[in-house]
């Protein structure tokens, strides 16, 4: 990393990290501007910077036709410089780590290398303004190190940044959790870890799981951190390569609350893999990986007077139904404020009255997003939704992995209110080979955000759907490459989005 960019991960560049401002950020969700509507982060990892193949940037859509901010490693006043392969984008998060009113974007960067150490990852988190979207404040940086605020130092592939997830707890305390599997310990290699960032002053922890308290322990392969997601109450972290017994990536969550407790980390509530809870079929197999995907939405319960608990599904792409050999499934759970974990749903293609069939590859349930439409009421099947990803769905023998995503009710019958699009089924384009619909997926009250980054160059975008649209209903709003003030161009436009 160049000189400035050390300096500014330090919190001493040209104005330190910003203190909250007296201007009037109007405090919406996703508001990067501060005046009160919401905005839409696009990512396009792949995308070339400054010349850089891969470097990667995140256009900011601002809500209400206010333009588009390109944010990258070219971009004033965010550390470093891009650089081939860092892939800037490959995950995103939002929440307001200043508390001043106005969003912030936590950014990962996990093929950064850092100094002459290769994939070691990196985020930034850029900040939000009335006057300036990422660039009235220098970023504020994470990476490993002896004089960082994570614990551990940079080592190659460790991955730092793979994924990301944030919110505010309940007590008011911005909070950022980010992904670093590929971490290595005395045990082996890609054991994995989390770095829990929180308050305005951006402490931070590093927990592994072999932190007291933990579920399991640090094993080879475990990837511990490659998926994360999280409420104001709850955040749960993923590790797909977990071993049950001798059952290698059987996988396996960790759940946690947003608060520090005595032994200085955030507070464990439970782990488990597919066996903790009882369903169809709770035993784990080889290579099920559990937890390759996770989505939380806060819940209401019957009698609740306000939200007090969540609802988390855990993706199991790897799950074989029958003969059908990597078909998926996705387990959801009812999280209750006590910290106990019931299943409320098992869902597969192959759930009664669900649309479609599993069929080997599917990988049903490698992406997740899910959402309650109304925190405001008790929870009901129409409020809480989720949308899994299905990106190996064939939709003919000449569209292999064209993919497609599933809409479910989050509470009741799988079945009974599930809707389906696909390439040519809702999705404007397509179908096409190797699309992989569904591997880019998000979430807002109004609007799940369907992300197609691969597959023919002209289908680039990101489509926002009602969450009850039926089978093959059309977007309410699209974004492509070269339209709206979007740049031209553009390598894997959408491959992430919030």
């Amino acid at each position: 990393m160049a000189l400035v960019g050390a300096l500014l991960l330090l919190g001493l560049g040209t104005g330190g990290t910003p203190a909250a401002a007296a201007a009037t950020c109007a405090g919406v969700q996703s508001d990067f501007n501060g005046d009160g509507i919401r905005d839409t982060v696009i990512a396009d990892p792949d995308a070339t910077v400054a010349g850089k193949e891969r470097a990667g940037l995140v256009h900011i859509v601002l809500g209400g036709g206010k333009g588009v901010v390109e944010i990258s490693q070219d971009t004033p006043n965010v550390a470093d410089s891009p650089e081939t392969g860092d892939q800037f984008g490959f995950s995103v998060a939002v929440y307001d780590a200043n508390k001043d009113g106005c969003s912030d974007l936590a950014v990962g960067i996990p093929y950064e290398d850092v100094g002459t150490v290769r994939d070691a990852g990196y985020v930034q988190v850029v900040f939000g303004s009335t006057t300036a979207v990422g660039q009235e404040f220098p970023s504020k940086g994470f990476i490993q190190g002896a004089n960082q605020p994570l614990g551990g130092g940079p080592e190659e592939d460790d991955w730092l940044g793979y994924a990301v997830a944030a919110g505010t707890s309940t007590t008011g305390h911005p909070f950022l959790v980010i992904g670093v599997p590929g971490e290595d310990g005395a045990g082996g290699v890609d054991m994995g870890l989390i770095g829990y960032v929180y308050g305005t002053d951006f402490k931070a922890a590093s927990v592994s799981q072999n932190s007291t308290g933990v579920w399991e322990d640090a094993e080879p392969y475990d990837r511990f951190g490659a998926s994360i997601a999280a409420t104001d109450r709850f955040f749960v972290v993923g590790a797909p390569g977990e071993s049950i017994g001798t059952v290698a990536f059987a996988g396996g969550v960790q759940a946690f609350r947003p608060s520090i407790n005595s032994n200085g980390i955030p507070d464990p509530l439970f782990g488990m893999g597919q066996g903790r809870v009882p369903g169809p079929d709770s035993a784990a197999q080889t290579d099920d990986r559990y937890g390759s995907a996770l989505a939380m939405a806060p819940y209401r319960p019957a009698g609740a007077a306000t939200i007090t608990d969540a609802l988390l599904a855990v993706g199991v792409p790897g799950e074989d139904l029958g003969t059908a050999v990597d078909a998926g499934a996705v387990h959801v759970y009812h999280l209750k404020a006590d910290g106990t974990v019931t299943l409320v749903n098992w869902i597969d293609q192959n759930t009664a009255d669900v649309e479609g069939e599993a069929e080997p590859g599917d990988f049903f349930g490698q992406r997740l997003a899910a959402v309650n439409t109304a925190t405001n009421v008790v929870s009901t099947a129409a409020t809480m939704r989720l949308a899994v990803g299905v990106p190996g769905d064939e939709a003919t023998e000449e569209t292999p992995e064209a993919g497609g995503v599933q809409i479910f009710p989050m509470l009741g019958p799988p079945g009974a209110s599930d809707a389906w699009i696909a390439p040519g089924e809702g999705i404007p384009s397509g179908p096409a080979s190797r699309t992989y619909a569904g591997i880019s997926l998000g979430s807002s009250p109004s609007s799940l955000y369907v992300g197609v980054p691969y597959g023919p160059v002209e289908g680039h975008a990101v489509h926002a759907f009602p969450w009850n649209t039926a089978s093959g209903g059309a977007p309410t709003q699209t974004w492509r490459p070269g339209e709206g003030g979007i740049p031209a161009g553009g390598a894997a436009f959408g491959a992430a989005v919030r």
